[in-house]
């Protein structure tokens, strides 16, 4: 079993929290603003409707895995109807990001959601082949650590789950860059995380990631 103790600004109180809480970060569709990478194969147009899409699936996934609550986390504003199609799915809270840059606005979601729930998985929406046995698997792998990381192939990650949690980690990490995952392994590292990592998965980020997207729309995964 992990070593129980007070990390970063988090106090757990076993007897006064559920056990798993899911969060999906997502972006307010605005075309030039999202899936930039894309461009120019795709028009900010076409971009922000593969954005949309990509929100739409994680949701479901994530909704029917029925592992637990699944709230949105959103960066922009909460109106677009995007985010009401995701209610219909299930989602039971849509939410601000709040934070100046990724790490702070991922360290406030898991620090609020660790008040409530145990265990909290985070993912964000780029990375479809997400299923229900990937969530699973993060989801027991807390049961033996404070922290479980889901590597992307473009050297970021797809999914970060805690029981415990360190600011740290989320800090002198250079963000959308090809170094995400190694900055984050560091920060682990100095601050002694027991963790454990999950199979490395694809983000559709890039024109060259959109024929494995078109591959897991056809098959229906």
């Amino acid at each position: 079993a992990c070593p129980q103790r007070v990390c970063g600004d988090t106090i757990m109180e076993s007897n006064s929290v559920q056990d798993v809480l899911l969060i999906q970060f997502a972006r307010e569709p605005l075309p030039g603003m999202v899936k930039t990478r894309m461009l120019p194969q795709l028009s900010p147009e076409q971009a922000c409707e593969l954005h949309r899409e990509l929100v739409y699936w994680t949701a479901q996934v994530l909704t029917s895995a029925q592992l637990g609550p699944v709230e949105l986390a959103v960066a922009g504003s909460v109106e677009s109807p995007l985010f009401r199609q995701c209610e219909n799915l299930g989602v039971q809270a849509v939410r601000r990001q709040s934070g100046q840059d990724l790490g702070e606005r991922m360290f406030n979601a898991l620090d609020d959601a660790l008040q409530r729930y145990a265990r909290v998985v985070l993912v964000g929406s780029d990375c479809p082949q997400i299923d229900r046995a990937y969530l699973k698997s993060a989801i027991e792998a807390l049961e033996r650590c404070d922290v479980v990381l889901g590597p992307a192939e473009d050297g970021g990650y797809v999914l970060i789950g805690v029981s415990q949690l360190d600011r740290r980690w989320f800090q002198a990490v250079d963000w959308g860059s090809a170094t995400v995952y190694a900055d984050t392994l560091a920060r682990f590292e100095l601050t002694g995380a027991n963790w454990q990592p999950l199979e490395e998965l694809q983000d559709i980020d890039r024109p060259e990631d959109l024929p494995l997207w078109r591959t897991i729309v056809e098959q229906g995964h």
